[in-house]
């Protein structure tokens, strides 16, 4: 059995796993992101990509997954810019290289793009319709695969987060108001007692979703006219652990449909692969040239 390491680094956590050619979780491990450094970043990069290997060489491994938030240099293995990490022109692969020796080969990507392969790859099963995922977690921001390709464009494609949505507050950034961090912004407490509070009843809070999700439709109703999507699939902290988020954002987004766009809220679902997705992306991507 053919195997990867899988490597998801993100601004809170980092998460490693010896991934299967089937796209088989086989062992995970999860440490803190250290923002304090480059190095000490990098630090945490080669602890978790240990922790996972429990024993297994790399010489037994077919080579390296990454995922990095931001802009990413694929051929030359360059994290160029992130919003929520000290890499700025940093030589992720390289730097593996280096420190792990024997390794067959390195595939480095923005972890979006990489979550996104495996949702259609593992989840989906690699159709060649047009699938779109979509994560909605501390940033919002998606990857969009067309007849089996990444659609790329000038290579910052999929930044959904950046889009002007018009709120009461006149027209904002998607992100900046219902992502993690712009939902708690919004009410001045951590966003999970915001849903707590939803959940509960209270009129408070019964507002603040009501608007969030009314922002997120006005953003994914541009997907919807621009791509048409066969599939769209969901994942990110915020969404897959409130899970009734999708059925409020499907009533509003019906709304600005006309009757022959909405085929798409059937084709609208959470992944299934939790928190995995982006592990299990990278590990996947050694294995193919997409």
């Amino acid at each position: 059995m053919k195997k990867a390491i899988g490597i998801d680094i993100g601004g809170t956590k980092i998460a490693a796993g010896i991934i299967s050619e089937s796209g088989e979780l086989l062992t995970r491990a999860e440490v803190k992101s250290d923002l304090t450094g480059r190095e000490r970043m990098f630090e945490q990069v080669v602890k978790a990509v240990e922790q996972a290997l429990e024993g297994s060489q790399f010489s037994d491994l077919e080579g390296i997954g990454v995922g990095v938030p931001g802009k990413v240099d694929r051929d030359k293995g360059i994290a160029v810019f992130q919003n929520n990490l000290p890499w700025k022109q940093f030589p992720i692969s390289s730097r593996l290289l280096e420190q792990f020796g024997v390794v067959k080969s390195i595939k480095i990507d923005n972890d979006v793009y990489m979550a996104g392969f495996a949702e259609w790859k593992a989840a989906q099963g690699g159709t060649n319709e047009t699938f779109v995922y979509v994560t909605i977690s501390t940033g919002i921001a998606c990857s969009i695969i067309h007849h089996g390709s990444f659609f790329r464009g000038a290579g910052f494609a999929g930044e959904l987060g950046l889009i002007p949505v018009l709120s009461k507050k006149g027209n904002q950034r998607l992100e900046t108001i219902s992502a993690g961090p712009g939902i708690q912004n919004i009410a001045g407490i951590p966003t999970k007692e915001v849903f707590s509070g939803y959940l509960n009843g209270s009129q408070d809070y019964q507002f603040i979703i009501d608007e969030v999700t009314g922002h997120l439709a006005q953003g994914l109703y541009s997907i919807s006219c621009l791509i048409d999507p066969h599939r769209m699939v969901f994942g990110g902290s915020v969404i897959q652990n409130n899970p009734f988020l999708l059925e409020l954002i499907k009533e509003k987004l019906k709304n600005y449909q006309l009757p022959e766009q909405q085929h798409f809220l059937e084709q609208m679902s959470i992944s299934t692969l939790a928190q995995n997705n982006g592990v299990i992306g990278a590990g996947l991507r050694v294995f193919e040239r997409i």
